[in-house]
């Protein structure tokens, strides 16, 4: 598949659709180029960047599914936690 960009004045170019969805790339996503020598030509490869990972994301979910998050109950939580280091 061969598929040609325009550069603008600005050095910016607009992707197809169907590429960017093979690329699985959105609006703001960025995109790493790879310079390669191929049967002696330089080449270049355009990937998605790899997006940060989050493991810790939703990490306390079970700690905390079904428990108030207003701010008099957390300042409680923590006052009942820091009352009993002290005994």
């Amino acid at each position: 598949m061969v598929k040609t960009l325009k550069l603008t004045s600005k050095r910016q170019a607009t992707f197809p659709v169907a590429l960017c969805e093979e690329l699985g790339v959105h609006p703001g996503d960025e995109l790493k180029l790879e310079r390669q020598i191929l049967n002696g030509e330089a080449a270049w490869v355009i990937q998605a960047k790899e997006k940060p990972g989050m493991p810790w994301f939703g990490a306390l979910r079970d700690y905390a599914t079904d428990k108030p998050h207003d701010m008099p109950s957390i300042r409680a939580t923590i006052g009942r936690g820091i009352g009993s280091k002290k005994s």
